[in-house]
């Protein structure tokens, strides 16, 4: 079994350190690591360090720091605009994507989501992605955290904008006659993917991402659901781009 991560502000300079804090309580107490274990630091922006406990106390360990990496960021960068959800759907989509290496996901409130994110809702629906990232990329051992974006105000005109300055933008449409499969990926840049909520895309929306230079693809005969269709759609870039 691998390492288990820990993710920290930032890495140690030294070649001793303390894990302490949330962090720390997690690796002793939940975790129960022990004297002469290994672990993974990661400062969530590709730097990493393999340390050796040295010591255990309540919530906190005393760690030698024995090697340490830079993991460069991944290009083409793959961006999810996913449709907000009702339930915990969007954190479940979060959590897939982030294993299967998303590297932002940006909230879409479509007109056919049902929850809009207004306000201190918001901020702490947000929130809740954002724990749900850091916890899914600590499962995964990732070094780079998605970045988790704030919904837009003018969410439709804000993803349109987005599509025209990516390399790419790929709309998922049940009704599409071209394949993600298929279609031509490019070297590098910004790869942008499209996930309507529970109801779909509208005739409006999608209009407005073909006019920003987006491609309507489908994966296959079946009609996923919101909170599956973009984790799909992800491992089937990351085996085309090679990432796995």
């Amino acid at each position: 079994m691998s390492a288990p991560l820990f993710l920290v502000d930032s890495l140690p300079a030294a070649h001793s350190m303390v894990l302490d804090g949330p962090e720390g309580h997690h690796a002793a107490t939940v975790q129960r690591l022990r004297v002469g274990e290994e672990l993974l630091l990661a400062d969530g922006h590709g730097g990493t360090a393999t340390a050796v406990v040295t010591a255990v106390d309540r919530g906190t360990l005393e760690l030698d720091v024995v090697v340490r990496g830079h993991v460069d960021a991944a290009d083409p960068r793959l961006v999810v605009v996913q449709g907000i959800a009702k339930g915990d759907r969007g954190e479940l989509a979060v959590q897939a994507m982030t294993e299967v290496g998303v590297d932002e996901i940006v909230p879409w409130a479509a007109s056919r989501s049902v929850v809009q994110w207004r306000g201190d809702r918001g901020v702490r629906a947000r929130g809740k992605w954002l724990a749900t990232a850091r916890e899914a990329a600590k499962q995964a051992r990732r070094p780079w955290l998605p970045v988790v974006a704030g919904a837009p105000d003018e969410a439709t005109a804000s993803v349109a904008r987005r599509i025209a300055g990516a390399a790419a933008g790929y709309v998922l449409h049940e009704e599409a006659s071209d394949r993600l499969t298929t279609v031509e990926l490019p070297e590098r840049g910004e790869i942008v993917l499209v996930v309507g909520p529970e109801g779909g895309i509208t005739a409006a929306e999608l209009s407005a991402f073909e006019a920003a230079g987006a491609r309507p693809v489908r994966l296959g005969p079946a009609v996923l659901r919101t909170s599956t269709a973009g984790v799909a759609a992800l491992a089937l870039l990351a085996t085309r781009l090679q990432r796995w």
